[in-house]
């Protein structure tokens, strides 16, 4: 089974090329490292654009019109699918996703046990590295909030490292995602949940980023939150 690892990336020079190598050491069988390039001006996809001369299994698409987590991911979504893969990762591009996590976030849609499987931090055995109180208190009241408005049974719903079987992704209906930024991954869930996908959660321990400079700002959070009860309106 062909997996297809998508990830979005904007300014992630520092952090591209380790995880590629990363990523490729994994024994998962056939793969493709897909990376959906906001044209980042520190080169980004430059340095992957040189990967791919190097090794077939490596991919970049560079997109120079209507930037945005959204719109990345949603291409990235669609690639994977046209590639004809079975199983399809998505995942942060700064490093804070650990690779070798990946295995077991793979082995129940492999199994045929869920459609969509969470790397979770706020299950047994998850965890958040050098995370300061402050934001920690923070992700719990977003956590809470997007589970009650969007009636997500899962502890992590704002995490972006993530599975799908190819049935799942076809049923989220890439095409039609609405968000064009980091809404994208609480959109993705909630269509997960009406379309009564089997969603497993997996602990990971989140790490600090290890180059570059986080893009999260209170604006997009507060945004995001406003947004989660539009998408609960439109049902």
């Amino acid at each position: 089974m062909k997996t297809v690892v998508m990830i979005p990336t904007y300014n992630e020079a520092e952090n591209i090329g380790s995880l590629i190598d990363e990523l490729l050491r994994l024994p998962i069988g056939e793969v493709e490292i897909l990376v959906v390039d906001d044209d980042s001006p520190d080169g980004t996809g430059r340095i992957v654009a040189a990967r791919e001369e190097e090794d077939r299994r490596v991919r970049v698409v560079s997109r120079k019109e209507g930037r945005g987590r959204g719109l990345a991911g949603r291409e990235g979504f669609l690639r994977a699918l046209a590639d004809g893969a079975g199983r399809i990762v998505e995942m942060d591009g700064d490093g804070s996703h650990d690779p070798d996590d990946l295995p077991r976030l793979l082995e129940p849609v492999g199994r045929g046990e869920a459609d969509v499987v969470i790397g979770s931090r706020f299950v047994p055995g998850g965890g958040v590295a050098d995370r300061e109180w402050f934001r920690d208190l923070v992700s719990s009241l977003a956590r809470r909030y997007l589970r009650l408005v969007l009636g997500v049974p899962v502890h992590d719903p704002t995490s972006g490292y993530r599975v799908f079987s190819r049935r799942a992704l076809e049923a989220i209906d890439p095409e039609t995602l609405r968000a064009v930024d980091p809404f994208i991954v609480a959109e993705v869930l909630y269509r997960a949940r009406t379309k009564g996908l089997r969603i497993v959660e997996v602990p990971i321990v989140f790490r600090p980023r290890r180059g570059g400079v986080s893009k999260l700002r209170p604006r997009t959070l507060a945004a995001y939150l406003y947004r989660a009860l539009a998408l609960r309106r439109r049902g």
